[in-house]
């Protein structure tokens, strides 16, 4: 098993993307420290699985963006299932909001908890990385990281200062056998609603603007975090990988791979 006994530290395990990437590790052998703020209510199948599995879980319920509470907590699980060894940060909170509507409120709730929840847990598990000279910090981030949503500014604000968050954090944690990568994610079921914008029609027909008109998944998601939580992944450090299926390649809309609707014929 690629992960046996490694300590994975997920910072939403209530996430859509949650069970998969924790059935995929534990199949791996690894040991989980989940932050969820059901503290545990909605990850029961998870929790299930992972006992099943002899995989070892501490759940807890912290808010990453408070530095304190990240070490406090950190210390506190240590003696019970070790330090990290890998760090996964997909918390994703987006609030519909225009620069010209936003107020303070709402823009430091997001960087908050996309962008600065990120900086303080890096810090924090990056000592632990960095005394053992190994560890792997993966961001689960998008593509509106490189692309406007039309619908919520603060939040591509939040995933393209992830982005160089991850650089700069693997300049200096790779001087310590630490690898940060961050994954932009592209469009899955359900983006269309998610991002409704009255200015951009990036998401009309979003399915058709993936070349093999294919959206991704879970488990599509699940398998490159598996890959770069792995020594597989032991040269890539400071890489954003796309994981869009080529849907940010598009741009004439005429050009999609749409069904042929047949019209039907009627005897004379």
């Amino acid at each position: 098993m690629t992960l046996h006994g490694k300590v994975v530290f997920m910072t939403n395990a209530d996430d859509n993307s949650g069970e998969t990437l924790i059935k995929r590790l534990a199949d791996e052998g690894a040991h989980f420290i989940l932050n969820s703020v059901s503290d545990g209510k909605d990850i029961q199948e998870s929790l299930a699985y992972c006992q099943s599995q002899g995989v070892k879980t501490t759940v807890v319920n912290v808010d990453l963006s408070k530095s304190s509470e990240v070490k406090t907590m950190l210390e506190r699980v240590a003696p019970q299932i070790g330090t990290v060894d890998v760090f996964i940060h997909n918390t994703n909170v987006v609030i519909p909001t225009s620069v010209e509507t936003c107020d303070e409120e709402t823009f430091l709730k997001v960087m908050d908890r996309n962008t600065k929840s990120a900086f303080i847990c890096t810090k924090e598990v990056g000592k632990q990385m960095a005394e053992k000279e190994s560890g792997r910090i993966i961001y689960i981030s998008s593509i509106h990281a490189e692309k406007p949503t039309g619908s919520s500014f603060v939040y591509s604000v939040s995933r393209g200062a992830l982005k160089l968050l991850a650089r700069e954090s693997a300049l200096y944690l790779g001087r310590y056998g630490v690898n940060v990568n961050a994954i932009e994610l592209g469009p899955i079921d359900g983006d269309d609603e998610k991002f409704t914008s009255h200015i951009s029609k990036l998401y009309d027909d979003y399915q058709y603007k993936v070349p093999s008109t294919r959206l991704g998944n879970d488990d599509d998601l699940a398998d490159l975090v598996l890959y770069l939580a792995s020594d597989h992944a032991r040269y890539i450090n400071g890489a954003d990988i796309r994981l869009d299926g080529g849907f940010l390649l598009h741009y004439m809309d005429h050009k999609m791979k749409k069904p042929t609707v047949r019209s039907e014929s009627h005897p004379s």
